[in-house]
Order: structure tokens, then C-alpha cells, then sequence
């Protein structure tokens, strides 16, 4: 038994005085009886998501041995990220949601799959995702579905040789139908999207989550925020803007330009889109070029934006497990938490010196 003596921030504006750990799960109510109580005292709350990880990916853009998997999982893990929704992997990493008692480090972060995220027939990089051309797209999302946790991810956009600049994918009809294809086998679905040409088209096909979005604009943004579709951030990404530009500046000069500019308005565009009622989600892209453990990078990414620390543990913590369906602190839910001693509510950058990371009420980090 563990005493957590407070506070506990148990949702955005919502807190408790203190709580229990009994059994692995958190309680609201003093426990009877006299099993000895360790005491745990800092502000604690549910544990840090990345809701844009590649899972199983390394940075040659193959797939991994699940014992690599599973140290990218760690990684993220000993940085207070508790709640990852892989976007996509080249591997079947479903094995790593099992628990083995006794391994050290076994317990790791809560995972919820994509599958492979689906892209069009050469208009992606080469290896990561199941590439189709459009009359297969309905059923590659279908299968996908099957093998997620409730989520399939395609790429909605890309660079198009013959354009020389970026360029949606797939046709209005196209979205609709892979939108259709996921609703019908109970998943969600979302996309990788950096042009102002495709939100348009995912709003009207009926998409549930935008990936990086770097493409919203003064007429997008009020309709994504109409329609309740949140966007995953990624700015550690879209920092790298530049780079992918210099790589592409001699064949495709109009696509560097155009990754350039996206990447110079990436702040004010994301504080536009909160000011109009759009909801975050972070989400680091980790995996592939960027490597894992890098949340807090991302959080000091949109405090760039002029969010609030208060915002920033909204879209840090809060709004992702209620998005994924996940309980947070809640009575009974496991305890999945981090402690900080200084209030994340005050500086986001308290999340950076965690006192104790705990899994199903066992301290692992921290």
C-alpha cells in the first residue's frame, strides 16, 4: 500500500487532496486495516502520452527486433511518457503489450497500435508503410483496422515529382472511402498531413485526428475546430523542415520553398488554432530520423507557441487519455503516474524532474 499525499491533479482544473495506491490501482478512500503504507508526497498525476511514435522503426527506416522495440519503449518510458499511440511500424509490435513479471524494467507504457500506416504507390519513403494504389486503398485500411488497436493511419499528402512540391495523395472520393473503410471495421483514422490542399479534404470525408497538420490555415482552423478533430503536434519535426528542404532544394526548388515557409509560421499557426478552439494532442514523430525520449523537447516546443503551462498539460496528459479512452487517475484505474515536486501547472518544465514514474502501482523510474 502507498499513500500518496498530494495533491493529485486528476484532470485540467480538477484535483484531489490525496490518494491510495492498493493492489496496483488508485483509490480516493483511506484503506482500513494495517498493511504498512509507504509515502509518496509531490504532485501527482497521470503520466505523459506521445500520441505520434513510431514504435519498432529504426533511423535507417527498417524494422526492428522487438528487443530494440522494447528499449525504444523504455526510453520513452524514463522520461514520464506512460501512454503511446504508435503511428505506424514496420513491425508487429503487439508482443510488447504483454507483461512479463520478474524481467527487469518489464513494465512498460500503455501502447495503442495503428498497424503499418498506409501510403500511395511511391509517394512516400521507401519501406515504411504498405503502399497501394487508390482502388486498394478501402480494403488495406480494413486490413489495417484489423490488426491495430482501433486506429489506422494512412499518409495524406507527399511530395509530387511532377508538381516538384507537396500535393494530397488521393482524391476527395478516396478519403471518403478509406474514411468509410475504418468507421466500418470500428476503428478511427487518421493522417499524416503537411499541404493546405488536404485538411479540406479529410474534414469532408470525415477524418478523427490530423498528424502534424502543418497546412492549416486562417480558413481551415475554425472548421477543425467546428468539426472537434484534434491535432497532433510533432513540432520537433516540423523543426526539421529545413533540413528535409535542403535535401530536396536541387530537383524540387517550388517543395523547399514551401517546407520553409511551413516550418516559419509552425508557432503562430498552432497558437492561431488554439485561440479558435482547436485541440492538441502532443505527439513527438519519434522514431525513423528522430529518436525516442524526446517529449519534454516537445513540450518546450509549444511553450514556444505562447501556450500556458496549464495548456501544455492539457495537451500533455489530460486530453490524450481522454481521446485514446484511457482512464487517468480515477477510482480504480491502475496507477499509471508520474510525481514532480514542483507544480506542472505553474512551468511544464517541472515534467522534466520526476521523483517516481510508476506503472500498475510499481515505481519504475523516477
Amino acid at each position: 500500500m502507498l499513500h500518496l499525499s498530494g495533491p493529485i491533479l486528476t484532470a485540467a482544473g480538477e484535483e484531489a487532496p490525496q490518494a491510495w495506491v492498493v493492489g496496483g490501482r488508485i483509490t480516493f478512500e483511506r484503506p482500513t486495516g494495517s498493511a504498512p503504507t509507504r509515502r509518496l508526497a509531490g504532485y501527482a498525476l497521470p503520466g505523459l502520452a506521445d500520441l505520434h511514435c513510431h514504435i519498432g522503426i529504426n533511423d535507417s527506416g527498417e524494422g526492428t527486433t522487438l528487443e530494440t522495440a522494447r528499449e525504444q519503449m523504455r526510453r520513452n518510458r524514463d522520461t514520464g511518457v506512460l501512454l503511446i499511440r504508435d503511428a505506424g511500424s514496420i513491425i508487429d509490435n503487439s508482443p510488447l503489450q504483454a507483461t512479463a513479471p520478474g524481467e527487469a524494467g518489464h513494465l512498460m507504457p500503455d501502447l495503442v497500435r495503428c498497424g503499418r500506416h498506409v501510403a500511395r504507390t511511391r509517394r512516400y519513403l521507401i519501406g515504411y508503410a504498405d503502399e497501394v494504389d487508390p482502388q486498394d486503398l478501402p480494403a488495406a485500411v480494413t486490413t489495417q483496422a484489423e490488426r491495430s488497436d482501433g486506429w489506422v493511419k494512412i499518409v495524406g499528402d507527399w511530395i509530387d515529382r511532377d508538381k516538384g512540391d507537396l500535393a494530397p495523395c488521393w482524391s476527395a472520393d478516396d478519403f471518403r472511402a478509406a474514411a468509410d473503410a475504418a468507421h466500418a471495421a470500428g476503428a478511427r483514422i487518421t493522417a499524416h498531413t503537411f499541404d493546405e490542399e488536404t485538411i479540406p479534404l479529410m474534414l469532408q470525408a470525415g477524418f478523427d485526428c490530423l498528424e502534424h497538420a502543418t497546412g492549416l490555415t486562417d480558413e481551415t482552423i475554425p472548421a477543425v475546430a467546428e468539426a472537434g478533430i484534434p491535432v497532433v503536434t510533432t513540432l520537433v519535426n516540423v523543426d526539421r523542415f529545413t533540413d528535409y528542404a535542403d535535401q530536396g532544394e536541387r530537383k524540387f526548388p517550388q517543395y523547399a520553398a514551401h517546407m520553409r515557409r511551413l516550418r516559419g509560421e509552425r508557432f503562430e499557426r498552432t497558437c492561431d488554432a488554439v485561440d479558435a478552439g482547436v485541440q492538441l494532442l502532443t505527439g513527438t514523430d519519434s522514431g525513423g530520423v528522430l529518436g525516442h525520449g524526446i517529449i519534454h523537447d516537445e513540450l518546450d516546443e509549444i511553450a514556444k507557441c505562447g501556450l500556458s503551462a496549464e495548456q501544455i498539460l492539457d495537451a500533455a496528459v489530460f486530453a490524450p487519455h481522454e481521446f485514446l479512452r484511457k482512464p487517468g487517475l480515477v477510482e480504480g484505474a491502475p496507477a499509471n503516474l508520474i510525481v514532480t515536486a514542483e507544480d506542472p501547472r505553474r512551468d511544464h518544465r517541472a515534467l522534466r524532474d520526476l521523483d517516481a514514474i510508476m506503472l500498475r502501482g510499481e515505481v519504475v523510474g523516477g
